[in-house]
């Protein structure tokens, strides 16, 4: 394993262990509700949009260690985010986890750790579900998401 491989995993058992931003976010504007019936995965994404930008975002839920992660790396990364930035940053990710990553056409930050996903198509879902329902609140459909 290389050492930005073993950073990257670091990062992600860390926000799995001790994820930031995991609770109801109180006078939340916008949330959905998301749903991995593979593995079980449960979401919900509380946000608070004003102005076109997310002045906070948070979730509840459980979920698997990638799953976990990415919530907790999203909740933070969209935080002050306009909506279209947050927007930008869902393709990106997407992109990424996915194996069609265009570098240089959004800066992903700390996201970057979730690069490896690729690799394991059966863990793509699991990184995906936080972000799905993300558009989804944002979107302002208030249906279950499922990766399915």
């Amino acid at each position: 394993m290389s050492e930005l491989d073993s950073l990257y995993q670091e990062v992600i058992l860390d926000h799995s262990k001790r994820p930031r931003n995991l609770r109801k976010l109180e006078g939340a504007n916008c949330q959905a509700c998301g749903y991995n019936p593979l593995c079980g995965d449960k979401v919900q994404v509380y946000l608070t949009v004003r102005d076109g930008r997310v002045v906070d975002a948070s979730f509840e839920g459980a979920g698997c260690a990638i799953s976990t992660a990415s919530a907790s790396i999203m909740t933070e990364t969209v935080k002050g985010k306009t909506v279209a930035e947050a927007e930008a940053l869902f393709d990106g990710f997407h992109d990424l986890v996915t194996g069609k990553a265009h570098p240089g056409r959004v800066d992903l930050g700390k996201l970057e750790v979730f690069s490896g996903v690729c690799d394991y198509p059966t863990r793509v879902k699991c990184a995906t579900l936080v972000w799905h329902t993300l558009r989804s609140a944002l979107e302002g459909d208030r249906g279950e998401v499922t990766t399915e």
